[in-house]
């Protein structure tokens, strides 16, 4: 029966790894240790097992002097071994490489990664052990004449070939100028040709289009380090166009005097773990019935459109819809018909619904629809007019008809309200003035005409003085590396002191300013007031501190930003590595010829781009591959409730391994609490920023934090 060794000082953690490595198979043989030098001296004294399984950081001797010292013992050389980490930097996973680890998992432990990935371990052990077995039968009977030799070197080879053909992976060996020198079984079917004739073929027939340059730079890389790559997952498509997810490794592959000759490429089909995934993910997000976001999700989206709104990326408005007797048609047709008939008010919505229009269900009978509001958009009367009278026209069940009203509720941000409470407050008020007037009607929060006008207009004249007697103020808000604690950077954020006012909050104009074109040149402001200032940290001494400056959709669509990039630069002689372009999902989702050239002339420069509020769009999957970003900031609605909510965390670990799949800097906004913190740093985010590490502060502040920071480091 296979033997696993379990190596943890805690027990609490021997006792989880015992009893999943219990559950990989029946008969399972298990041995834990809490000293690495207990279990050194069992091995020497004869006890072998088939895999080992060992913390990292134990005191005395860490996993990386265990894995040395396991390695000089004679038979321990091709053991696998599974190394347990809480360390994100790849520093410690080159350590472990180098010191001869052979898989890593990041702490906490998975469950079901750890069985799979131990149980593939296992059946590569199996493998290895029978191919050293036929090796010693090789061995003897070329001892007896050179015929036995010729006959045993052939049978050897075959047995061999029909050993990996075997293995439920797709195995492929390449040599120095990637040429094909075997394929098993597995990958002649996954292609749908023979296995034989691949060979002598480019290995660039075994991956994708796309995936042929990078997949020559890892084979050189791997030629040129003479070590395995760290496992890495990417889409192949088979014979029959069918597109599937493969957890990747590449090891030097080595003639008898250890010299390398080519490169060995084993590839798992995790396609099915990967949707089981995505479904859940789906499922925690949507509605059964209809496939449209719940009533979460719906809230979540709300807020964050309330925070990017207070930064000035655009107005929106609530429609609440509430279908006017519904009882009815379950009453009448059943429960079956209902339902179709609320899939049906979906679709109906759905059309309804632009680009960057989001669209709910948020009760048994109640939709919520959240529409952008701009200039080339109905107005939102307009819109609520057209719900009504989509959700009026009859619907057709099998031979019969029916048709129930729509009653709709509408407020409208900033005007009505700035918070996301009180704004779905107002919708619903307004909602029931409709009910109550007899449905099948829409109804607007009620507000003072008049008085916005005029208050529309006092601001506008205000913001005009504001920026000629320059009284815009920036903050800025620490940035800090998860893995060192050292900050790193900060995102600027503005902020209006007016003489008559004081501090104005930015919710109170940046809409207005973003209506009224006034963003083009405030933005260009603190793009360049930004810039001036990040490089005078660097004058400091301060070190290469990256700053965070967000762009606004109107800039896109009215100025050349990139020019408007280059010439902040070539003021500032910042470092183009030091700045950090912040832009939303609405800019990237537009997918103009324009706003891509502009992206990559801003990433041609040496600046970095990010995706800000990350998680919610319906678009991040298909947009975050065709750009040239850089980082993702994970929207803060899922960091808010992520201890207590499991469907949050999910999503953050979700989006961040996403991200590192990508080659993407994960970054969490809105960390305010130090539980959120460390599970965020467990779940790999990169970067934090939020409460817990610093509000936004003024540029004094932030220098003084930031030299408080390094004095703790230097006296540590």
């Amino acid at each position: 029966m296979p033997l696993i060794v379990i190596l943890d000082d805690q027990e609490t953690n021997r006792r989880i790894f015992e009893r999943l490595a219990s559950s990989i198979e029946s008969g399972m043989v298990i041995r834990v240790f809490g000293d690495p030098s207990h279990a050194l001296k069992e091995f020497g004294e004869g006890l072998v097992p088939d895999l080992i399984v060992t913390d990292y950081k134990m005191p005395v001797m860490d996993g990386e002097g265990f894995i040395r010292a396991l390695r000089v013992l004679p038979g321990f050389s091709e053991i696998p071994v599974i190394v347990i980490t809480v360390y994100e930097e790849r520093s410690f996973r080159m350590r472990a490489l180098e010191a001869g680890a052979t898989d890593f998992l990041q702490s906490p432990v998975d469950h079901q990664e750890f069985v799979t990935r131990a149980r593939n371990l296992l059946k590569l052990r199996k493998q290895q052990l029978l191919l050293e077995i036929r090796a010693e039968v090789l061995a003897q009977e070329l001892a007896s004449s050179e015929e036995s030799r010729e006959a045993a070197l052939r049978d050897s080879s075959e047995r061999l070939a029909q050993v990996i053909d075997t293995v439920p992976a797709m195995v492929s060996a390449s040599d120095l100028d990637g040429r094909i020198l075997f394929a098993n079984h597995f990958a002649g079917s996954f292609f749908g040709c023979d296995p034989a004739d691949l060979v002598g073929k480019s290995s660039d027939v075994l991956v994708d289009a796309d995936l042929v340059a990078p997949n020559r730079l890892l084979d050189r890389k791997v030629i040129r380090s003479g070590q395995a790559l760290v496992s890495f997952e990417r889409q192949l498509t088979n014979s029959f166009g069918e597109k599937r997810v493969f957890l990747t490794t590449k090891s030097p592959l080595r003639d008898s005097h250890e010299a390398i000759m080519g490169v060995v490429t084993s590839a798992l089909d995790i396609t099915d773990r990967k949707r089981a995934d995505e479904h859940l993910l789906h499922a925690l997000q949507h509605d059964a019935v209809t496939s449209l976001p719940n009533r979460n999700f719906f809230q979540d989206r709300l807020r964050r459109e309330v925070a990017r709104a207070r930064r000035g990326d655009r107005a929106f408005a609530i429609h609440l819809v509430d279908i006017d007797e519904f009882k009815s048609i379950n009453d009448l047709l059943g429960h079956e018909a209902g339902d179709a008939y609320l899939r049906e008010v979906a679709s109906r919505l759905f059309a309804l619904a632009g680009p960057d229009d989001f669209v709910a269900r948020v009760g048994a009978d109640d939709f919520g629809f959240l529409q952008s509001i701009s200039g080339q958009t109905l107005p939102p009367a307009d819109l609520a007019d057209r719900i009504v009278a989509a959700l009026g026209a009859p619907f057709e069940f099998g031979d019969k008809d029916a048709a129930c009203g729509a009653s709709v509720g509408v407020t409208l941000y900033p005007f009505d309200a700035t918070e996301d409470e009180r704004l779905m407050q107002n919708a619903e008020l307004a909602l029931q003035q409709a009910k109550q007037r007899g449905g099948n009607q829409f109804r607007l929060f009620e507000t003072n005409m008049a008085e916005r006008t005029r208050n529309h207009a006092a601001l506008d004249s205000r913001l005009r003085l504001a920026i000629e007697r320059k009284e815009f103020e920036l903050y800025y808000q620490p940035q800090v590396s998860s893995g060192t604690g050292q900050i790193i950077g900060a995102e600027a954020l503005l902020r209006w002191n007016s003489p008559d006012r004081g501090m104005v909050s930015p919710g109170e104009f940046l809409p207005r300013a973003e209506e009224n074109g006034m963003i083009v040149p405030i933005n260009e402001w603190v793009l360049m007031e930004a810039c001036r200032e990040a490089k005078s940290w660097h004058r400091m001494g301060l070190g290469p501190i990256k700053i965070g400056v967000n762009l606004s959709p109107i800039q896109f669509q009215r100025v050349n930003v990139s020019a408007l990039v280059v010439k902040a630069l070539s003021a500032t002689q910042l470092d183009p590595r030091c700045l950090d372009l912040e832009i939303t999902e609405n800019i990237v989702m537009e997918d103009s010829e324009s706003v891509v050239a502009t992206l990559r002339q801003i990433a041609e420069l040496g600046a970095t781009i990010s995706v800000d509020d990350f998680g919610t769009g319906y678009s991040s999957l298909n947009y975050i591959k065709q750009f040239p970003l850089d980082r993702i900031k994970i929207d803060q609605c899922f960091i808010r409730n992520m201890v207590d909510n499991p469907s949050d965390h999910a999503i953050v670990r979700t989006v961040a391994n996403l991200g590192h799949s990508l080659g993407l800097t994960v970054v969490a906004e809105g960390v305010e609490t130090e539980a959120q913190a460390n599970l965020l740093k467990a779940d790999g985010c990169d970067v934090m920023q939020g409460y817990f590490y610093g509000k936004p502060m003024p540029a004094a502040d932030f220098i003084a934090m930031v030299r408080a920071s390094r004095k703790l480091e230097l006296t540590a």
